[in-house]
């Protein structure tokens, strides 16, 4: 009669082991390049989890501001839009 062979602890480990798989690393920004009605570049906005960035045509520096900052900007001098 054959015995039936019992998996080593070693390899019932690595049997065990959850399967790594590769992945791609999320975005850290979003950037948009603004162009006027003549489609000449205006500058960029780069939006980021906690901040918005401004950079101008050509800009090698970036002016940011905190959402909220921005948030109660928007609300005090902006016009209300429909979606």
């Amino acid at each position: 009669m054959a015995t039936k062979k019992t998996p080593s602890k070693a390899a019932a480990k690595k049997a065990a082991a959850p399967k790594r798989v590769n992945s791609f690393a999320p975005k850290k920004y979003e950037e948009h390049t603004l162009v006027d009605a003549d489609g000449k570049i205006v500058g960029h906005v780069r939006v980021k989890p906690n901040s918005i960035l401004w950079s101008p045509k050509n800009g090698k520096d970036w002016f940011g501001v905190s959402l909220s900052d921005f948030a109660s900007f928007v609300e005090s001098n902006g016009k209300k839009q429909s979606k």
